[in-house]
């Protein structure tokens, strides 16, 4: 591992804008260097962005706010992996089902989205009751 950084912050859909502040701000001071592009950038911090509202929205929707979001970036030569971990129940999205091209459905919307910005997600417990979400985007070759 190259680089890393960590923010915990309350379950608090008006903290998202100060969790990608800190995102972007870690991006652009080390992610160019490694040959990523400010599109390639925004990708990942709309996977995060993602990812966040999710874990506020329905992980701790029957939480307290003051319920605890971890979120983590780690670079390595080759890839950024983002964590999210959240205190809600957990669950399977591999059952939902994708949206299919001009229809409409609810839910699984954010699912597709991820699966489309990032190269690998991942969602699964821990050994310590919550649930983490992995977001994995492998870098631009110089």
């Amino acid at each position: 591992m190259v680089k890393q950084d960590h923010q915990t912050v309350k379950s608090e859909l008006g903290l998202l804008n100060y969790v990608q502040e800190w995102f972007e701000e870690f991006c652009h001071k080390n992610l160019p260097e490694y040959g990523w592009t400010d599109s390639q950038i925004y990708r990942l911090n709309l996977a995060l962005a993602e990812g966040f509202t999710n874990a506020v929205r329905h992980a701790h929707h029957a939480l307290p706010s003051d319920t605890n979001i971890d979120i983590q970036v780690s670079l390595w030569n080759d890839r950024v992996e983002v964590r999210i971990w959240d205190y809600g129940q957990p669950f399977d999205p591999n059952v939902i089902d994708e949206p299919e091209p001009g229809t409409l459905q609810v839910g699984g919307y954010g699912w597709f989205l991820l699966r489309r910005l990032a190269d690998k997600v991942v969602y699964q417990r821990d050994s310590h009751n919550r649930n983490c979400l992995l977001i994995v985007k492998y870098c631009a070759q110089k």
